[in-house]
Parts: C-alpha cells; structure tokens; sequence
C-alpha cells in the first residue's frame, strides 16, 4: 500500500513539475505594428488587432506549452516611429513575428530592422511591389495585396471596357508611386495611353486644383493612386466637381470596403476596384464577419482578414516546425497551401509573394444595396497566377534565375 501511494504521489509530483514547467516557459509574443489613429486607421488599426487576437483565441491560446500574446504600437504613419517600434519589439520585448505594418514607407522600415535580426515579418496593410522585389528577405511574406494586381486587375478589365486614355492622382510616397507605374504599364501594354498625372502630398484634405489638371486631361479614367483618407477625399470632391457626371469615370486602385462606406453609395456607385477579401463572397467569409462584427461593429477589410489568416498561418507553422526558429517555421510555411475564410489555396512563393485569387468588384447603387456593408457586385474572379507579378519578373535577390 506504502507502494502504491508513493507511486501516485511520484506521479503526481511528475503532473505538478511538467505544469510549472509550461507555466514558466515565457510568453510567445506577436507584435502588430499598426496606424491606430492616422490615415490608415480604419484599414487596419484595432480591427488588426482584433483579427490577431481572434486567431489566438481559436487556435487554443497557446503553441508548444506558450501562451501566445499579441502586443501592438502605433507607427503614426511616420516610417522612422515604425523602425523603432520594431527594433523594440524584436531587440527588448521578445517579440518572435511583426505582422500588418499598415503603409508602405513604414513597412519598408520595419522589414530593414527584421531583416536585420532574421525575424518573420508579414504584411498585410501596405502595397509596395518592393516588399516581394527589392526589399524581400528570406523571412519577409506579403500576403494580402500589392501595387502590381491592383494594377493588373483594375487596369485590365478598364482598358477592355474600352476605358482607354488615364490621368492619374498620385501620393506622393512609395506605395502611390509604385502603384502608378504598375498601372500606367498595365494600361499602355493593352494599347491604352497614360495623358498625365500628378502628385498630391499624404493627408491631403484640398485636391481642387489636383482634380482641375485631371478634368482638364479629358482622360476617361481617373486613377487614384493613394489611399485611405486621400482616397475618400477624392472621391467626395470628385463629385462635388461634377466630374463623373461630365462622363469621366473614378477608379481608386486601391480602396477597402469601410472606404466606399465613408464615401456613401450615391457617390461611389459605379466604381470598378480590386480587392483581395469581401466579406459577403461565401460562408465562410460572411460566418468570420458575424464574430468580427460582434467586437467591432464592422465589417473586416481584406487587411484585417489577411492578418487573422496570416497570424493563424504562423501558428500552425510553429506547432508543426515544433520551433520558433525563423528558418524552420518559413519552411514549413511555404510548404504548406492556405485554406481559410481568406482564401483557398493559397501560396507563399520564394520571394514572399503569398499568391491568391484577387476579385474585381464594381460599388453597387443604393437601389441594389440591402443595407450597410452591402456595396459590392462580383464582377471577375483573377487567379493569383494572373493577378500577381510572374516570378520570372521578380526582382527579389532570393528568386533563383
């Protein structure tokens, strides 16, 4: 009987040991760098937060025996704020994964200190081509979207529907600049012409005199090569100026669905725009809203809906790699197809390109619309192998030529 009761108590000594053990093991933290009050706030911003979190909750909380936190700082659009953010993150909180990183200038910071000091960074906000080109690194992912399939998807189906001659409304940053000349090429390679375009400051709350060189361009087509608030300025002065209805038509080539609700259907009725994620495509899009929206009270943008794939992604990975090691856990990542609300066989490529399908949208009337958040009619599903930029064209130094 001493036996046996020294047995159990051996036993549960052992239960006891193993519990302290994971107990002591530190947290797993995942940092968001993130516009919580600026430009891109509504595109990202808590709902990002929110997205992460919620992937935490449903993947069980924890990954080898450590509790997964997600701790989050505002860059403030200013892309020295999110190198220092990132630095601090990696260099004195421990942080393992940088994911969002809303705006280009501020993500091509982050990737440099993450880069730097071999940490996962996945973008899910910003744009910029060069985050898959120049500036890839061995453990960076751009997984939503980027300037070459905005480009590709808008532009195509533009110049097709013989909406051939632009002028283009440009910020006057990376991410607005690349994405112009990925749709002038788009444009002037399926026989369309580029008149003109010119560049507005970020944050810019007049855009009457950029709007008169536009008019005065006779372009058929307007693109707007910014975003967030730039975005839904124009468009409202647009209107205000009558330039629809003298026949020249708006296209944001980059715009996320709590855009089109602060500009109102009666002005952006009509509108053609890309996106990688819409809430209402299927049920498994419209059952990951309903929970979104219970903490939120809005509806996801593909960015945050991209960071809640991502952060799961990631920890699947690490479950599966059995490590947080960098290396170890982007094999296993880039190995392994992505099927969720977000996307279905999805891929992330050598230079971090995660390849999907992308959608072209056009903005409903109000009379077709059942109420808020219903602004999109699907109007062509593109594969990721035609929306995105070829691999043979990569300029990322990792692609094998």
């Amino acid at each position: 009987m001493g036996r046996v009761l020294a047995g159990v108590l051996a036993c549960a000594f052992a239960i006891s040991a193993n519990a302290s053990l994971a107990q002591d093991k530190p947290p797993l933290k995942l940092g968001g760098i993130l516009d919580m009050s600026s430009l891109y706030a509504d595109i990202t911003g808590s709902g990002s937060e929110t997205a992460a979190k919620m992937a935490v909750e449903d993947f069980g909380g924890e990954v080898l025996g450590r509790k997964v936190e997600i701790v989050v700082g505002d860059h403030l659009n200013k892309a020295d704020l999110s190198a220092n953010i990132a630095r601090d993150m990696i260099d004195n909180q421990g942080v393992e994964m940088i994911f969002d990183v809303a705006a280009s200038a501020t993500a091509l910071a982050a990737a440099e200190i993450a880069k730097a000091r071999n940490k996962i960074i996945m973008f899910n906000g910003p744009g910029s081509i060069r985050l898959s080109n120049e500036a890839c690194g061995p453990y960076t992912v751009h997984y939503v979207f980027d300037t070459f399939a905005q480009a590709n998807v808008t532009g195509l189906a533009a110049v097709k529907s013989g909406l051939d001659t632009w002028f283009f409304l440009t910020a006057d940053y990376a991410f607005g600049q690349d994405l112009e000349k990925d749709t002038s090429n788009v444009v002037v390679k399926s026989g369309g012409k580029v008149l003109g375009s010119v560049r507005h400051p970020i944050n810019t709350s007049d855009f009457s005199s950029f709007l008169l060189q536009a008019q005065a361009s006779k372009a058929k087509v307007i693109g707007l090569a910014n975003a967030g608030g730039d975005t839904i300025n124009a468009i409202k002065q647009a209107a205000e100026f009558g330039l629809t209805k003298s026949g020249q038509k708006l296209s944001p080539l980059l715009a996320f669905v709590t855009d089109i609700d602060s500009v109102g259907l009666d002005t952006a009725q009509g509108l053609l725009l890309a996106e990688a994620f819409y809430w209402d495509l299927n049920d498994d899009s419209r059952a990951f809203t309903k929970r979104f929206m219970e903490r939120t009270k809005r509806v996801p943008t593909s960015a945050q809906a991209g960071v809640y794939s991502s952060v799961t992604h990631y920890l699947k990975a690490v479950k599966a790699a059995g490590t947080t090691d960098a290396a170890a856990v982007m094999k296993v990542m880039k190995e392994t197809p992505i099927n969720d609300m977000f996307t279905k066989n999805g891929k992330i490529r050598e230079d971090g390109r995660m390849v999907h399908d992308m959608y072209l949208f056009e903005v409903k009337k109000p009379s077709e619309s059942k109420g808020r958040w219903d602004d999109y009619k699907l109007v062509a599903t593109v594969s990721g192998d035609q929306a995105f930029q070829p691999l043979s064209e990569s300029r990322c130094p990792l692609v094998k030529k």
